[in-house]
C-alpha cells in the first residue's frame, strides 16, 4: 500500500517517515529511507530512535532511479527471505526530477518537464504497485504542496509531484498541517522547542476517511505519542472535563491536562496500558 505525507515546509512530514521507519525496525521489519532530498540527518534520526545498521540507505538522482532502486531492493530481500515485511519511505518526489528534466541541457525548462515528470510517475507507478503488493511492501511517499498563479477562489494548492497518477494509487493521503507561527511550541523562556499541528486524512482504503488528528513535534524528543489522547478521551466520554480539571469517569480520579503525560507513564513498563489510565 502506499501512504503519502504531503504538506508545506517544516510541517513534520520527514519525522513521519522516520517514526514510521523506527516502528518497522522495532517489529523486525526492513526498513529502506530513499533519499531524494539529500538532507537525511542520520544524528537526528539516531536520536529518534532509527537503527542506523539495520537501515537501507539510497540516494538516487532521478524520479526513474528512486523507483529502479526500490524495485531492486524488493527483489533481492526477496530472494533469501520471503515473509518479513518492507517499509520504504522515499523522501520526496517533489524533489526527484525525471530523467529527461536531469539530462537537459541548461536550467531553462520549458511548460513540458511537468506533464513528463507525471507520465513518468504513472509509468513507474504501475510497474511498482502489484510489486509491493505480492511483496509485502508499504511505500510511504512525502510530497510537497505548490501554489497554483493567478487562483482567487477556492484552494491554491496543488502537489509538486506524481500529477493525478500518484492520487489514485494512494492507499492513505496524509496532509500536514502547521502554522508557522500560532503552532509554535515553546518553553518557560520563550525558545522555541517545537511544533503542533494537525493531520488530515483526505483519502483512506483502510479506514473512514476525512477525520483530523493532532499532533505534537519536539525537536529533541521527536512526536508526541499522548498528542490529542487527552482531547479523544473527553470525546469518547472516558474522561469529563470542568474548568482546568479532568475526571476519569470509571473510577473519579482528578487531574489536570499538565499531569496528563505522567499519569501514562509507568515507571516499570514505561506507558501505562490505556486499561489501567481508565479502570485505576
Amino acid at each position: 500500500m502506499i501512504t503519502q505525507f504531503h504538506g508545506e515546509a517544516s510541517t513534520a512530514k520527514t519525522v513521519f517517515g522516520t517514526h514510521i521507519l523506527k516502528e518497522a525496525q522495532e517489529k523486525g521489519y526492513y526498513s529502506m529511507m530513499v533519499d531524494s532530498e539529500n538532507a537525511y540527518n542520520p544524528e537526528f534520526a539516531s536520536h529518534l530512535g532509527i537503527d542506523p545498521k539495520k537501515l537501507i540507505y539510497a540516494a538516487p538522482e532521478t524520479l526513474e532511479e528512486c523507483f529502479q532502486v526500490i524495485e531492486d531492493t524488493i527483489v533481492a530481500i526477496r530472494e533469501t527471505d520471503k515473509d518479513t515485511p518492507i517499509v520504504v519511505v522515499y523522501d520526496s518526489i517533489a524533489v526527484s526530477p525525471s530523467k529527461a528534466e536531469y539530462e537537459a541541457e541548461g536550467y531553462e525548462g520549458n511548460n513540458m518537464q511537468g506533464a513528463i515528470r507525471a507520465k513518468s510517475t504513472g509509468a513507474c507507478l504501475r510497474k511498482i504497485n502489484p510489486l509491493m503488493r505480492k511483496h509485502k511492501v508499504a511505500l510511504v511517499v512525502i510530497n510537497q504542496i505548490r501554489n497554483k498563479v493567478g487562483v482567487m477562489y477556492g484552494s491554491p494548492d496543488t502537489m509538486a509531484a506524481g500529477g493525478k497518477s500518484l492520487e489514485y494509487y494512494l492507499g492513505v493521503n496524509l496532509k500536514c498541517i502547521s502554522n508557522k507561527t500560532s503552532d509554535l511550541i515553546k518553553d518557560d523562556l520563550k525558545n522555541v522547542i517545537g511544533i503542533q499541528g494537525k493531520l488530515r486524512n483526505t483519502k483512506n482504503k483502510c479506514s473512514i476517511p476525512f477525520r483530523e488528528c493532532e499532533f505534537e513535534l519536539l525537536y529533541n524528543e521527536g512526536l508526541n505519542p499522548y498528542a490529542g489522547l487527552l482531547k479523544q478521551f473527553e470525546a469518547d466520554g472516558h474522561v469529563e472535563r470542568n474548568g482546568a480539571w479532568y475526571t476519569v469517569t470509571s473510577t473519579g480520579k482528578k487531574f489536570q491536562s499538565k499531569e496528563f503525560v505522567n499519569l501514562m507513564q509507568d515507571e516499570d513498563e514505561g506507558v501505562e496500558p490505556l486499561a489501567n489510565f481508565l479502570e485505576g
